[in-house]
Formats: C-alpha cells, structure tokens, sequence
C-alpha cells in the first residue's frame, strides 16, 4: 500500500496535469477560431459543448466513485479528456465543426468526473493528516495550467499544428495521471468501519446545499474574473489592453497566494470564521475595483478580491467531505452547482454588461458575496455521525 506521503503527491500530480490539459487547449483557442473560420460567438457556442458534457457527469460522477472507485474515475476522466481532446483538434484539422463539437462535449465529461474523483480522494488524504490541504491542491491546478499556458504561447508562435500539439501533450498528462492515480488509497480504507446505508440523496441535505450555495457564489467571482476582469478595466477606465490583462495577472496572482498560505490560517482560525473573512474580502475588493478611480485603489482591490475569492471553492469541496461514507456524492452535487455557477454565469453577465457596462456588472458578484457569507457556517467541520443524522433527518 503506497505511504500516505507518496498518495498526497499523487493527488498535487493529478491536480496539475488536469490544469495543465484545460490550459494547453485555451492556449490555443486563437487557432481553434481561425481554424473553423468563426467569430467570437461563434466560438463561445462552440465551447459549451464542454459545459454541457460537464455539467451531465457531474452528478453522476459521485455514484462512479463509490461503484469503481477513484483511482479508475480518474484514470478514466483522464482518458475521456485524452480522447476528446483529440477529437476535437482532428475535427478542428479538417474543418468539421460537428466533430469537434463532439471531442469538446466528451472533453467536459472527462473533466468533470476527473476533477470530483481527485477532490475526493485530496479530502481523503486531508482527512488522514489531519490538517488544511485542500487549497493547495487547487494551487497546483494553477501551477499546472501556467505550465500549459507556457508551453503553448511558443507552439502558437511556432504555429504548431493543432493535431500534434494538444493531443500529444493530453496523452502525455493521461498516461501521468494514469500512473499517479494508481497510488491513490484503497477505497476500502475510508469506510471499512462504516456499514450503514443511506437512501437519501444528496441532493435533499439542507448542509450540502449551503455549502453548494456558498461555493456558487466564490466560483461565480472566479469565473467573472477569469471572463471580465480585464475587459471591465479597459471599458470601465479606458485603460490599454495590457493594462487589462495586468489586471487579470495580479487577480490570478492573489488567487494563487491564498491558496498556498490559506490552509495555516484556516487550522489556526477555523473554517467558517476564514470564509466569513474572503467573503468580505471579495465583496470589499469589488467594490474597489468598480468605485476605486485610480490605479492604486483599484489595484488594491484586485489583490483583496482574489484573496478572497481563492478559499471558497476548495474549503467547499473539504466540507461536502467530512463524512467519508457519501464524500464521492457529496462532492459530486456540490461540484455540479459550483461548476454550474462558474461555466453559465459569466455569459449571463455578458448579456447584462451590455446594458448597464462591463465594470457595473461585477457589482452584481459583490452582491452575492452576501448569500455566501451567510452559508460559510454549514463548512463548519461535522462529525461522521453527527452528518448522518442531519442526512436522515
């Protein structure tokens, strides 16, 4: 049985190389367009064909989990993104827009089942330390998708072809992913003193629905940002493009600093007083960002909003956790509403920026800081058997 040292490290490892597949093929989202001949909007559809496949396995993903395990959910997201990947970029190849629609829509179905399967078993080696981890792990899906982004900005310079590129370096990080996972624990181990069954699903726990909707909330401000920070700063202040993508930078910056350093402060203060803080903290940093004026306030405000937007999303898939008898169906709804949030909810604020601006429209994220804030209380660590009762209650 692999050291629980050596199960950590293959769990950052599948975090990467999950971020680095997603990054590989953003990094050439220019050549998919020009590729297929289409404009913006045209490319926006495009792409929810891997909304769609993500947000059908997600719910689903929980119940895989528990029939087969994480270890084969993982190696089969990691396969399922491989051979979508592939698809896709042949179909972009022979300009079939039907067949890359198709690599793209089973693309979504292995990131969703790859992403619930590796947070499964990331709060399950959380749980065994005994201490915060979680938004590490997230940290190194950040890693890993720099890394991506690194090794595309030159294959795109290099106009590398489509076909050779993206699927080549999927199948590298699938054949990695395969041979992490293969140190994952055994699926016994978290419920070989647990015997009780449970009939009600998920779905109609009052705690996994609050985490759900607190974790809606910090995945939607990641998401805006991701989509229309750079954009509100250049509309919003007339400010030059790459003073927008500045912007973006530092968010993506802060993200990842309190990623690395939230899990000390989570142990020593707890979790919902931590969560309570990055909710203001992202409701503060909006503000300042849409209302600051000048460089200096605003660029404060990027900082604080990303600090506190880092903690929401990890620390949510721990506490759908806590109990590890229903922790792969847990995380699974929670994924489904966080991931929910986070594909949808940034073109909703598109169509909304268009009347009343780009920069105004995130004003909208500071206000759902406010339902977030008042979930943060339902992460609050729960006992095995305490969760069991508030599941059949």
């Amino acid at each position: 049985m692999p050291s629980l040292i050596h199960t950590r490290n293959a769990v950052a490892i599948s975090f990467a190389l999950n971020g680095f597949c997603f990054a590989t093929m953003v990094s050439r989202l220019p050549d998919i367009r020009s590729g297929l001949d289409l404009d913006n909007g045209s490319l926006g559809l495009l792409l929810l064909a891997i909304s769609v496949g993500s947000v059908i396995a997600l719910p689903l993903s929980g119940r895989l989990i528990d029939r087969i395990g994480a270890t084969s959910v993982t190696r089969l997201g990691a396969i399922f993104v491989a051979a979508g990947l592939t698809v896709a970029m042949v179909g972009v190849s022979t300009d079939l827009v039907v067949l890359t629609v198709v690599g793209f829509f089973l693309d979504g179905i292995g990131i969703a089942v790859w992403d619930v399967s590796m947070n499964v078993e990331a709060a399950e080696v959380e749980r065994r330390f005994e201490r915060t981890m979680m938004p590490r792990f997230h940290a190194g899906w950040s890693i890993g998708s720099f890394a991506g982004a690194a090794i595309g900005i030159p294959m795109a310079a290099l106009h590398a072809p489509l076909a050779l590129h993206v699927p080549g370096f999927a199948l590298l990080a699938a054949v990695g992913a395969w041979r992490a996972s293969a140190a994952y624990l055994p699926p016994t181990i978290a419920h070989e003193d647990r015997t009780t069954a449970f009939v009600r699903s998920p779905w109609g726990e009052p705690r996994t629905l609050a985490i759900g909707v607190m974790v809606l909330a910090f995945a939607l401000s990641e998401g805006a940002a991701n989509d229309w920070l750079s954009l509100a700063l250049i509309d919003g202040y007339d400010v030059r493009h790459w003073v927008g993508v500045a912007g973006f930078t530092v968010f993506v910056t802060a993200m990842f600093v309190g990623r690395v350093t939230g899990p000390v402060v989570l142990d020593r203060y707890g979790r919902a007083p931590v969560l309570w803080g990055s909710a203001a903290a992202a409701f503060v940093g909006i503000l300042l960002v849409v209302f600051g004026g000048n460089v200096v306030l605003v660029g404060i405000g990027i900082v604080v909003w990303g600090l506190g937007a880092s903690l929401g999303f990890p620390v949510g898939m721990s506490a759908a956790a806590d109990d590890p008898l229903r922790a792969a169906r847990r995380v699974s709804v929670v994924s489904t509403i966080g991931y929910t949030a986070f594909l949808a909810g940034p073109p909703l604020l598109g169509l909304l920026a268009d009347h009343i601006g780009t920069l105004e429209t995130l004003l909208v994220i500071a206000g759902l800081m406010i339902p977030a804030a008042l979930t943060v209380f339902a992460a609050r660590p729960v006992r095995p058997d305490v969760t069991a009762e508030v599941a059949s209650s």
